[in-house]
C-alpha cells in the first residue's frame, strides 16, 4: 500500500472561509473528508499535515522520508512567495513530487519556485486539484520500477535508486 503525504500550506487550514468567491466554500475539513474517502477507494494510506509556518513543512517533510513515505503532494500556498529552503528540502528528499494549487497561479504571475522541481503540476481546478494530483501521485509511483523513483522535474527515463 503506497504511503502519500499531503502538506497544505500557510492559511489552507482556513479554506472554506477565507475568500471563498476565490478557494471556493469547502472547508479543509470537507476537503480532508474527500481526499480520505479517495484513500481508502484507491487503496493507498494518505496524511494530510497543515501548517502555517515553512520550516515546520521542511521538518515535515525530513521526517517522512525517516517513516517511508512514498510520495509528497503538496500546495505551498502562502510558501510561494519565499521558498528557496522548502525547495530544497524537497529536492534533497528524493521522493516523487506533485505540487497542487486551488485557482490558477500562473494567472497573476505568481513565480512558483518549488513547481519548477515538481513531478507534477495541477492548478486552477479548485478543490479537484487534489484528487487529480493524488492520482498523478499514483500514477507516478505505480509506473516508477519497485525500489525506484522518478527524479525531479519531470525528467523522464532519470530514475534514482531508493534507499
Amino acid at each position: 500500500m503506497w504511503r502519500i503525504l499531503l502538506i497544505q500550506g500557510a492559511n489552507m487550514i482556513h479554506l472554506g472561509k477565507r475568500e471563498p468567491e476565490i478557494y471556493g466554500k469547502t472547508t479543509a475539513s470537507e476537503l480532508d473528508a474527500m481526499l480520505h474517502q479517495h484513500a481508502r477507494s484507491k487503496s493507498y494510506e494518505l496524511e494530510i499535515f497543515y501548517t502555517n509556518v515553512e520550516g515546520e513543512a521542511i521538518n515535515r517533510i525530513h521526517r517522512a522520508v525517516e517513516d517511508g513515505v512514498d510520495g509528497l503532494v503538496m500546495n505551498p500556498a502562502g510558501f510561494n512567495y519565499a521558498e528557496y529552503a522548502l525547495r530544497d528540502c524537497i529536492k534533497g528528499a528524493a521522493l516523487p513530487y506533485v505540487e497542487v494549487h486551488m485557482t490558477n497561479v500562473e494567472a497573476p504571475g505568481i513565480k512558483c519556485l518549488i513547481a519548477k522541481i515538481a513531478d507534477g503540476v495541477i492548478f486552477g481546478l479548485g478543490v479537484h486539484s487534489y484528487v487529480l494530483g493524488l492520482e498523478a501521485m499514483l500514477y507516478l509511483l505505480s509506473n516508477s520500477p519497485k525500489g525506484t523513483l522518478k527524479t525531479h522535474g519531470g525528467q523522464s527515463g532519470d530514475m534514482v535508486a531508493r534507499e
